[in-house]
């Protein structure tokens, strides 16, 4: 059974409150060195402000793009991720284009992805959220194949802003759609130690909560 700081090493500190200060980013930012969490997860804002705050240690910077709802053009999205980088971003996690989804338009959904992830070659990680809470398995795995076959990195549930959160069956769909070669993300509705070792055991090796220092204290939080 993984300990709190075995799980710690997964997680992606997130805070992505459209009225979140600087004070809180720093102080998100002090907690993920604290804890030795992945990274943390940050609006493209406050990008710079986490860069300088965790230069020289081994915590990433994760932004989001096409937050929350997907439906910006992909030449936005290639801005929004170049942008980032350039601030600092180690990580990009960009929505999919859910309605072209949702209209089984799948050659737009893979070229916006790929446009992304050609925009990040070599700077960045993309993880691409496919807002589970919207989608049927079938579509799920459509994304899934669509993310892979652009050459995202990872594949992840939700934004959190959504009607859904994650869910240990859609990250064994997830899994088992993507293969060992890809990375599965778990966001949305983890604020707990058990439910965090629940996904992980279902095949997530990223976590995305607000919750994290409750987590790994094994306790249960509030929030993303």
């Amino acid at each position: 059974m993984l300990t709190g700081a075995e799980i710690a090493l997964k997680i992606d500190h997130t805070l992505l409150k459209p009225n979140s200060t600087k004070d809180q980013i720093i102080q998100l930012c002090l907690e993920a060195k604290g804890n030795n969490f992945a990274t943390v997860c940050v609006n493209p804002f406050w990008v710079p402000i986490a860069a300088k705050e965790l230069k020289g240690s081994n915590v990433g910077i994760t932004t989001v793009i096409g937050f929350p709802l997907g439906s910006t053009t992909t030449f936005t999205k290639v801005a929004e991720a170049r942008d980032a980088i350039a601030s600092g971003a180690t990580e990009i996690d960009m929505v999919i284009n859910v309605g072209a989804l949702k209209s089984g338009d799948l050659d737009a959904v893979a070229k916006d992805i790929e446009a992304v992830v050609t925009a990040c070659k070599d700077s960045a990680i993309v993880k691409v959220i496919l807002e589970t809470g919207y989608l049927t398995d079938e579509e799920k795995i459509a994304a899934c194949r669509a993310s892979k076959i652009a050459g995202a990195d990872y594949v992840k549930t939700c934004t959190g802003f959504g009607p859904g959160e994650a869910t240990a069956e859609d990250i064994r769909l997830m899994r088992l759609t993507v293969g060992p070669e890809m990375g599965v993300k778990a966001s949305a509705g983890i604020r707990d130690l058990d439910t965090a070792r629940k996904m992980v055991a279902a095949g997530a090796d990223r976590l995305g909560t607000s919750a994290s220092i409750a987590i790994i204290m094994g306790g249960t939080g509030k929030g993303y």
